[in-house]
């Protein structure tokens, strides 16, 4: 800026007189603060005025200082609020057209050119001003997807995991509880006198447990080519109310006495899968806790507020946990009837035994209730094609 305006004083001939000595000192003094204007823009421009004013006052060449004072100018208007540049430019306009007039009225009148640079140097600013915060808002904004989508990931990535931990449960825990329970009855027969051994009773025993490991390793991997498959791939259909009977025929084979009262409702999957789930694990904590032989009612009925799944044992055994846990099992089945926007309340009954409550909104439920009351004993010699249905896991 400084060798532009030293070439506007000597090479161009303009208004005004040719510099003196106080004329370039004036003219160089006011480049002085122009180092200044990114980081004090006003205070710069002030600094300007204050050596050009008086060097149009002594009507020196007035060509000369223009590129050092537009581009104060310009610096103002594009740090600055409008109406600060406004007010700004008002005042250079008025001050400029002073000391014109002051020189008389030609130079009052050719002082008016001047007028509409300097309005379109601060308009300039404006704009500048403008679109630099509009790009800035365009860049802040890509952060702020970029940062959601990233986030999204992340919630997504745990929600999976914590569907396949929940998966992994449902599958493995109910397939090992019923194999110990059965490894038990045959090692319990295996220790009885050998005049009364019973080897019939043996033999049951371990086709049920090969019988629980085929259908384990059979789920097992049925979840795993769901994990691997891509999102668009059909999905086996989730597991739903019509699946309970089977649960309460496991519950039988495993030595429990069961009583269910269910409604035959049509329910939305997830909240048909929700139930299942819930009455697949509590029959399995009962069978695992509950000590030998245990009562259970099962309760599957529809109400106003929805589906109400009960599930009330009289067992006398306790879940062996650590103090302030509640086991995967309870954690499980308290996020299951959250999915579906359910709660679910589980404790030990003041009365003896363990009491499992969930319910479940109906949202777009549709069908009519048919109270239908079973009654289940424990099982004398005949198997059941049930007997693997407390392990049985669901790919979704």
């Amino acid at each position: 800026m400084l060798l532009a305006d030293v070439f506007l004083a000597l090479g161009v001939r303009a208004d005004g007189r040719q510099p003196d000595a106080l004329g370039w000192t004036l003219l160089i003094a006011a480049h002085v603060p122009a180092v200044w204007r990114r980081r004090a823009p006003l205070v710069s421009f002030l600094g300007m005025v204050a050596c050009v004013f008086p060097y149009h006052a002594l009507d020196f060449n007035h060509t000369a200082p223009i590129v050092v004072s537009l581009a104060g100018l310009f610096t103002v208007a594009m740090t600055g609020r409008p109406l600060r540049s406004a007010i700004i430019g008002t005042a250079v306009i008025g001050l400029m057209l002073g000391v014109k007039f002051g020189q008389g009225m030609a130079e009052g009148t050719q002082a008016l050119r001047v007028t509409g640079w300097i309005v379109a140097v601060i308009l300039l600013g404006v704009y500048a001003r403008v679109h630099q915060q509009y790009l800035a808002s365009v860049v802040e904004r890509a952060e702020r997807a970029e940062r959601t989508r990233e986030e999204e990931a992340r919630r997504r990535v745990a929600e999976e995991r914590l569907r396949v931990a929940r998966d992994l449960h449902d599958l493995l825990a109910h397939s090992i509880t019923l194999v110990g329970v059965r490894t038990s009855v045959a090692a319990h027969v295996l220790n009885a006198d050998p005049d009364r051994l019973d080897r019939a009773a043996v033999a049951r025993a371990l086709d049920d447990i090969a019988d629980t490991c085929r259908s384990a390793r059979g789920e097992l991997r049925a979840t795993l080519e769901v994990l691997r498959s891509s999102p668009d791939e059909a999905r086996e259909p989730l597991p739903g109310l019509d699946g309970i009977p089977e649960l309460l025929s496991a519950a039988r084979t495993a030595g429990a006495s069961v009583h269910a009262d269910l409604d035959t409702v049509t329910v939305p999957p997830a909240v048909g899968a929700a139930a299942y789930r819930i009455v697949q694990e509590a029959l399995t904590n009962a069978v695992r806790h509950g000590g030998p032989g245990p009562t259970v009612q099962v309760t599957v009925r529809q109400g106003p507020g929805g589906l109400a799944v009960s599930v009330v044992d009289d067992g006398t055994a306790t879940p062996q946990l650590p103090p302030g846990t509640s086991g995967f099992g309870l954690l499980g089945m308290k996020e299951r009837a959250r999915s579906v926007l359910g709660t679910l309340e589980a404790g030990p009954r003041a009365t003896g035994g363990f009491e499992v409550a969930a319910k479940l909104p109906l949202e777009g439920a549709r069908g009519t209730a048919r109270a239908t009351t079973t009654h289940l004993n424990p099982p004398t010699n005949q198997p059941t094609n049930g007997a693997t249905a407390l392990e049985r896991g669901s790919a979704g």
